[in-house]
């Protein structure tokens, strides 16, 4: 019997230890670096622990898909692991890596819509965003304010258009208040159809406001806007105009053809910023009634026709000489 105990009591001393250098190495192993070279994102897919570890180790992230998958379990009271974007430090350990699919934040992407794009430029920037799911959503010319949009991996076209079209509302509740008193512009609707002529007619924005003044004075004394990007949103249906503006679509008879109607076209040509919505509430008094191109990428305001017809004179002699020296 005294054997027997002697035995016993060193096969329960090997097991202890056995069991201690587990517990070590389990320890060193879920603490130990891991193979990941550099840092990097990918995204975790859905499908349970299973398919999580084999996504690691397919990327890279972790070296032993069992190992992980021992870790999670044994530390399964700190959270579930979550299916998203997600970015790793560079060779990250067992532990961290279940620290960031447990409570980092996922990776938040970017998309910037630009100012002056019309319905169509916009969808195909949301049809190519990478990570954005499901269908595209029907909005209108004018409806969603062009800014930088944060998303993740996952979400949905149609959340993103639903976000721009909040930011515009927002942007009209905050600035349709503050606008000058007394402007040809009866509903916040009409100020975006005017800041959108005002968006496609300069790039420059210190003109912003000058050119919204332009606008504003004719709308007052009840002239036509004469804006050549309206009358190219009628030219193209809609779209963009890939070609020169003719006399043809100048005297073509269309409720966005301002050289023929006058007030404001029906709707809005693009979707404006905030910066040409702020210019037509809050635009440049002047004079001035007219505008044309002077070259610099800016323009020349002029007062009178004869003013006018002196700056047009000019800047078609500066498109005569550029004409001449890219011919030769």
């Amino acid at each position: 019997m005294r054997r027997l105990s002697s035995v016993l009591v060193i096969l329960l001393l090997l097991l202890g230890g056995l069991a201690a250098g587990g517990w070590w190495y389990a320890q060193r192993a879920y603490a130990a670096p891991g193979p990941l070279a550099e840092p990097a994102q990918m995204v975790v897919p859905r499908g349970g622990l299973t398919a999580i570890a084999a996504a690691l180790a397919e990327r890279g992230v972790i070296a032993d898909e069992r190992a992980f998958l021992l870790a999670a379990w044994a530390t399964r009271g700190q959270g579930a692991l979550r299916a998203a974007e997600f970015a790793f430090p560079a060779r990250a350990s067992l532990k961290e890596v279940l620290a960031v699919l447990r409570t980092a934040r996922p990776v938040q992407r970017r998309l910037t819509i630009p100012e002056g794009l019309v319905v169509s430029q916009i969808a195909t920037i949301l049809e190519r965003a990478e990570g954005l799911t499901g269908e595209m959503p029907r909005f209108d010319e004018g409806q969603i304010l062009p800014e930088t949009y944060a998303y993740q991996w996952g979400d949905s076209r149609a959340s993103v258009v639903r976000r721009a079209d909040q930011a515009m509302d927002a942007a009209l509740a905050e600035l349709w208040p503050a606008r000058q008193p007394n402007l040809p512009l009866a509903t916040p609707r009409e100020a975006v159809i005017l800041a959108s002529i005002v968006e496609r007619e300069t790039g420059k924005p210190e003109e912003r406001a000058k050119v919204a003044g332009v606008f504003i004075n004719r709308l007052r004394r009840g002239m036509p806007l004469q804006s050549d990007p309206t009358t190219a949103y009628a030219a193209a249906d809609g779209g963009v105009l890939d070609r020169p503006l003719t006399r043809a679509d100048l005297d073509r008879d269309h409720p966005f053809n301002t050289y023929r109607i006058r007030g404001l076209p029906p709707g809005p040509i693009a979707s404006p910023g905030r910066d040409s919505l702020r210019a037509v509430l809050n635009p440049e008094a002047t004079e001035f009634l007219y505008f044309v191109a002077d070259g610099t990428g800016g323009h020349a305001f002029g007062r009178t026709l004869e003013e006018h017809n002196r700056n047009v004179a000019r800047w078609r002699e500066i498109e005569r000489q550029r004409n001449a020296t890219t011919s030769r």
